[in-house]
C-alpha cells in the first residue's frame, strides 16, 4: 500500500531516467555506446581487497554498527597518513556507501518541518532528496550571508565537488566554519573525491587543522572507498568528525539497522591500510582524464574546473547542457547533463573518465573525427 502521498508526488523524476532516449540513440553506434554519464568503476577489485571480504565471510553473528575497532583504526590511520587529519578512532563510523548517509543524514539529526538545509548550487541531487525525506527545507546557496533569519541546523559542502570538480581552498572552508559555529550549525563536508586531485591539486578536509583549527566540534566528514579503491559495488563509506554527532547518530543507527556487513568492515579495513593499489588505480584514471580531455578540447570543448574527481566539467560554444547531450549520442558517446545538478550547470555536461581504455579510446577516436 502506498503512504498518503506516494514517491511519485514527494520526490522529482529520477534524474538519469531522463537520459534514455539519449542512451538508446548512442547504444546504435556501429561501435558500442562509451557510456561516461555515470562514474561508476569498471576496473577490477585489487585481490587483497577480495581476499579480506572472502576471509571474513564466515560471518554467521550480528556485525557491530560501530565497526570494529580494527576499522575504526584503519579509517583514522588513512586519514592522519594521507590527509594530516588527527582522527580519534572513537569518532568515525562505517556507512553503507556515503550516498546512503547523504540521503539519510538530515533524518538521522532529526530535521524536519521548519529547518533549512544548505547546500551547493550545482550539486548532486541526492542533497536535495535527503532534505525533503526528512521534511526539511532545501536551499541550494554558495552565499551562506544572504540567509537571513532562516533556521539553519545543517549546511553541506562538497570539495572536490561533484559535478565540477571544484577544489575550496582552506580559507574558504574556515569561513564555512567560523559562520557555522557562530551559528550553532552542524557542517558536513562531502569528501568522497578527497584522494583524487590532479595536476598538483591537493584537496584539503575541513577537518584539517587548517580550516577547523583543531577542533572538529560540529563538523562530520564522509568518505567514500568507491573510487579510491573500486568498492561502489561493496557500499563501503565512513564519516568522521565530532564526537558527539558520531555517538547521535551511532545511536539512531543501531535503532534503525543500519549496519555495514562484517566482510566488507574486513575488506574496508583492507583497502585503508594499502595505498599502493589506490596510487595505482589514480594513475589509471590520470590517464583516461588526461586522453579524454585533450580529445574534448581539440574538438572544441572548454573544461572548467575538474581540477579533481573523476569528471570533466565541458562547455561546447552556442549549445545548452541537452544539446551537448544530443550531439554526444550521435558520436555513440553518453553524458550527464549539467542541469541534473542545478539551473546553473544549463551549458555544461559531466563527462566520466571512469570507462576502460578501450571506451575511452573509442571515444577520444570519435572526438577526433568531428574535431
Amino acid at each position: 500500500m502506498m503512504g498518503r502521498s506516494g514517491a511519485v508526488d514527494r520526490l522529482p523524476e529520477f534524474p538519469w531516467d531522463r537520459l534514455t532516449p539519449y542512451k538508446q540513440k548512442a547504444s546504435a553506434h556501429p561501435d558500442g555506446i562509451v557510456d561516461l554519464s555515470v562514474g561508476t568503476p569498471v576496473d577490477p577489485v585489487p585481490e587483497r581487497l577480495r581476499a579480506a571480504l572472502s576471509n571474513a565471510a564466515d560471518s554467521p553473528g550480528y556485525p557491530a554498527t560501530y565497526g570494529t575497532p580494527a576499522l575504526r583504526e584503519a579509517i583514522a590511520g588513512w586519514l592522519g597518513r594521507r590527509h594530516d587529519v588527527a582522527a580519534d578512532p572513537a569518532a568515525t563510523l562505517p556507512t553503507a556507501g556515503s550516498k546512503e548517509l547523504v540521503a539519510w543524514l538530515p533524518t538521522l539529526l532529526g530535521l524536519g518541518e521548519g529547518d533549512t538545509v544548505v547546500y551547493p548550487e550545482l550539486a548532486y541531487p541526492t542533497y536535495d532528496i535527503g532534505v525533503r525525506l526528512a521534511g526539511a527545507v532545501p536551499v541550494a546557496s554558495d552565499g551562506l550571508t544572504a540567509l537571513g533569519p532562516a533556521r539553519v541546523p545543517l549546511v553541506w559542502t562538497n570539495s572536490p565537488a561533484n559535478p565540477t570538480g571544484r577544489v575550496l581552498p582552506a580559507e574558504h572552508l574556515r569561513k564555512i566554519v567560523a559562520w557555522a559555529r557562530e551559528r550553532g550549525t552542524i557542517v558536513a563536508s562531502d569528501e568522497c573525491y578527497l584522494d583524487l586531485g590532479w595536476d598538483g591539486v591537493r584537496p584539503i578536509s575541513i577537518l584539517h587543522p587548517d580550516v577547523c583549527g583543531g577542533s572538529h566540534e560540529g563538523l562530520l566528514a564522509l568518505h567514500s572507498l568507491s573510487k579510491r579503491s573500486n568498492l561502489a559495488g561493496y557500499r563501503a563509506a565512513s564519516v568522521t568528525g565530532d564526537p558527539g554527532l558520531i555517538q547521535e547518530l551511532l545511536q539512531v543507527r543501531k535503532h534503525a539497522g543500519m549496519i555495514m556487513p562484517a566482510p566488507v568492515q574486513a575488506a574496508m579495513r583492507a583497502a585503508l591500510d594499502d595505498d599502493v593499489h589506490a596510487a595505482e588505480q589514480k594513475e589509471r584514471y590520470a590517464t583516461r582524464r588526461e586522453r579524454l580531455r585533450t580529445g574534448l578540447e581539440q574538438a572544441g570543448w572548454t573544461i572548467t574546473h575538474s581540477e579533481a574527481g573523476l569528471y570533466l566539467w565541458a562547455e561546447h560554444p552556442g549549445c545548452d547542457a541537452w544539446e551537448s547531450v544530443a550531439a554526444l549520442a550521435a558520436l555513440g558517446i553518453l553524458v550527464a547533463p549539467g542541469d541534473f545538478y542545478g539551473p546553473t550547470g544549463a551549458r555544461h555536461v559531466r563527462v566520466a573518465f571512469t570507462a576502460t581504455d578501450e571506451r575511452v579510446a573509442a571515444a577520444v577516436k570519435r572526438l577526433e573525427e568531428v574535431g
